[in-house]
């Protein structure tokens, strides 16, 4: 390349450009940063997301360039954002501090939607409450029950993880239900477990045990208001199928 005289080179397109270059030498306008800070994080696509949290790239390799790879390795976003530190940290040009912050930034949105709960009644936002449980739990390898406990105006109190099992399923016991109630003084609780083959479908046995627990925890004036089974989407709910 240094012995062809500069007008025989053939010039690059904007784009091409960009690939070659780190990005400190991109125009402003199309550093992932400024872009974000001049229109808005909107108008940024998933590789540039994730390159602001990778921070930096390799030899050879720009931050947006390795997070393109990173999102074709994984097969999108949302699997790469759900893989554990060993599978993340395999990837070229991922490491621990990228998975920590990136595991920081999701905990924080989890956070926002349960601050949300907080300050409206469940059953006026059903939306907001199967996106954070979904965010909980659609993730999970096993299959995991958890209750959402509610004040007597059907805010969130807490969010409780009680059993684990395998993905055959969970061995929830009432009686653990009842004391994480009475712990926290809940008057309505809403119930939730995963279903880690994606398929949300209610098992005969979700129904049995919802049931269950609704008979158990009426005795203390507690109302079960939902049952969720989360899957590979939002979730299905028992009560909107007329199943409690």
């Amino acid at each position: 390349m240094d012995n062809i005289p500069a007008p025989l080179l053939s010039p690059c397109s904007p784009w091409q450009f960009l690939y070659m270059h780190a990005i400190r030498d991109w125009p402003p306008d199309e550093r992932p940063r400024e872009k974000l800070l001049r229109r808005g994080v909107n108008a940024l696509s998933d590789a540039e997301l994730l390159a602001l949290f990778l921070r930096s790239g390799v030899a050879g390799r720009n931050a947006v360039d390795l997070a393109r790879e990173a999102l074709a390795g994984f097969g999108g976003l949302r699997p790469l954002l759900e893989a554990g530190q060993t599978a993340f940290c395999a990837q070229h040009g991922l490491g621990v501090v990228s998975y920590a912050l990136l595991q920081a930034a999701l905990e924080l949105g989890r956070r926002q939607l349960l601050a949300e709960l907080a300050q409206r009644d469940c059953l006026d936002s059903p939306s907001t409450t199967r996106a954070f449980l979904a965010s909980r739990l659609r993730h999970l390898p096993q299959e995991v029950f958890a209750c959402l406990l509610l004040d007597n105006h059907h805010r969130v109190i807490a969010f409780e993880e009680l059993f684990r099992g395998t993905i055959d399923g969970a061995s929830v016991h009432p009686r653990e239900v009842i004391r994480l109630v009475m712990q926290f003084n809940a008057a309505a609780v809403i119930l939730a477990h995963n279903h880690p083959s994606g398929v949300a479908e209610p098992s005969r046995a979700d129904i049995r045990l919802t049931r269950r627990l609704s008979d158990a925890l009426a005795l203390l004036d507690v109302r079960v208001l939902d049952h969720i089974v989360i899957g590979a989407g939002d979730g299905v709910s028992l009560a909107e199928r007329g199943l409690l």
